[in-house]
C-alpha cells in the first residue's frame, strides 16, 4: 500500500476536465485509488465521485492507492497531480 499527500495549487481546485484528466490516469489500473478530503473519501476511478470531493485551491488530498500495479499507479497519480493541479506533495508513508 502507498499512502501520500498532496497540497492542490490550481486555482480552480480539482473541477471537471483535470479531474477528468486523473480519473482517466487512474482507470488504467488494478489498484484501488483513494482520495480523502478530511472525512470524506472517492473513488479516484469515478469522476462523480471525484467532483464529489469539492476540492478547492489551497487543500490537502490523502491518496492511498493498493494493488498489484501499486507502484506504477502511484507514480503516474504523482505525475498527474503535479502537471494538471500544480500540487505540492506534503508527506509520504509507506506501509
Amino acid at each position: 500500500m502507498r499512502r501520500f499527500s498532496y497540497t492542490i495549487n490550481s486555482e480552480n481546485g480539482i473541477h471537471a476536465r483535470p479531474a477528468g484528466v486523473l480519473v482517466k490516469a487512474g482507470s488504467q489500473f488494478k489498484s484501488d485509488i483513494i482520495l480523502y478530503k478530511g472525512e470524506k473519501h472517492a473513488n479516484a476511478k469515478s469522476l462523480f465521485s471525484v467532483m464529489g470531493l469539492g476540492v478547492k485551491d489551497g487543500e490537502r488530498i490523502d491518496i492511498e492507492i493498493s494493488g498489484e500495479d501499486e507502484d506504477s499507479a502511484s507514480e503516474n497519480i504523482e505525475e498527474v497531480l503535479q502537471n494538471y493541479f500544480r500540487a505540492v506533495k506534503a508527506e509520504e508513508t509507506l506501509a
